[in-house]
């Protein structure tokens, strides 16, 4: 037997065995699971930004066993089971590929992207190009999954230039905002920042969370630095502190 198969086919006896046998395990719902799985998902992407090939190997099974488990309620309920699941995707992909499995052309990646996105429309599950980005995503990331779609059918400035210019009108507008718009104008600037780094192929998530790292590493220097010597943060002064902060960044 593919020992992949194997492997497979041990995780789906074990939570057959679990869902029996283990008192929390027999309580779980799909509600009960879902904030869980959200948790795991943000300790694989953590693993994955550390580069760390245990860990990720590590959240992968978890993400496994949650996949699973959903599969196995849903099979409780009379409503799908594993296979269900696998051959739904399984037929998605071969669908949305037809530059594989058919006698479709490509020339590029950013074809096979357009395909995709109409394909997905043809389908009748989404009415609009937006409707497969979740209202529960992360804003950031919400907007630049949306830019990105938007862009796939044409939706899309001529060049960076002309986003660059839209980023600069943003700006002058959040400034001579007032009140409640500012917060408005807040928004909108921060959507033509992600729109920019779109075109530069940054990711916006991603680009935050090096700096998030980066701010953390040098906030705890100075912190460490109070305690090494006795001081209390609050009664050092911001020149002092910037001391401390300036020499963990040449580190």
């Amino acid at each position: 037997m593919d020992k992949r198969l194997e492997a497979f086919g041990r995780l789906l006896t074990i939570m057959d065995e679990l869902r029996e046998q283990c008192p929390w395990d027999k309580k779980q719902t799909n509600e009960t699971l879902r904030h869980l799985t959200i948790e795991e998902t943000y300790e694989l992407s953590d693993a994955i930004l550390n580069n760390d090939s245990e860990e990720i190997k590590k959240e992968l099974g978890d993400l496994f066993l949650h996949l699973v488990f959903y599969s196995k309620l849903g099979d409780e309920k009379g409503q799908f089971d594993v296979s269900d699941v696998l051959h739904s995707v399984c037929d998605k992909l071969v669908y949305r590929h037809p530059h594989i499995y058919a006698d479709v052309e490509v020339k590029d990646e950013e074809e096979v992207k357009q395909n995709w996105e109409q394909l997905k429309l043809k389908e009748g599950g989404n009415k609009s190009v937006l409707g497969g980005v979740p209202n529960s995503m992360p804003s950031l990331v919400k907007a630049m999954r949306m830019q990105d779609k938007a862009a796939q059918v044409g939706f899309d400035w001529p060049s960076k230039d002309d986003v660059w210019d839209k980023v600069d009108e943003e700006l002058q507008e959040f400034k001579e905002a007032e009140g409640i718009e500012k917060e408005e104008e807040f928004g909108d600037l921060l959507f033509s920042l992600v729109n920019y780094a779109r075109w530069l192929k940054i990711n916006p998530d991603d680009a935050l969370e090096k700096t998030n790292k980066k701010f953390k590493y040098r906030f705890e220097t100075i912190e460490q630095y109070a305690k090494d010597n006795g001081k209390i943060m609050e009664e050092m002064t911001l020149a002092e502190m910037d001391k401390i902060w300036d020499l963990a960044k040449r580190k």
